[in-house]
């Protein structure tokens, strides 16, 4: 069972920078992906970035060069950096983990994605 709780949304203007936060309560698996991922009302959740335990990062291309995401592993921490926020990052953000043994490729799909936060809220206003 993995815990995670989400933490650092809130209302910015357009063009602003939030930080996100994504504790862990377990990061002992050797083989895992966090991501994270927004849902606006009416629309499908979407993946927006990831991280696996070996570091390697992928985004969404509409997030590209302005979200960053990390992992501080001794801290049992994810950060999602936004920048350059505009309003339709507004959104319900939320991070997930998947664990696997052996291999698996390197999801952005929230189907694939077992444990999830109750999620923080970020609002963009022009």
């Amino acid at each position: 069972q993995v815990v995670l709780v989400e933490s650092g949304g809130d209302s910015v203007q357009s063009g602003g920078s939030l930080r996100l936060s994504c504790a862990v309560s377990e990061h002992s698996y050797s083989s895992y992906y966090i991501g994270w991922f927004r849902q606006a009302p009416g629309k499908a959740r979407e993946g927006v970035a990831a991280i696996a335990d070996d570091g390697r990062t992928r985004y969404a291309t509409s997030v590209m060069g302005r979200f960053t995401i990390s992992q501080d592993n001794a801290k049992g921490t994810v950060f999602l950096l936004m920048n350059n926020l505009k309003p339709e990052d507004t959104a319900m953000y939320y991070c997930a983990a998947l664990v696997y043994a052996g291999t698996h490729y390197f999801s952005l799909e929230a189907g694939e994605y077992s444990f999830w936060g109750l999620g923080t809220q970020v609002t963009v206003f022009s």
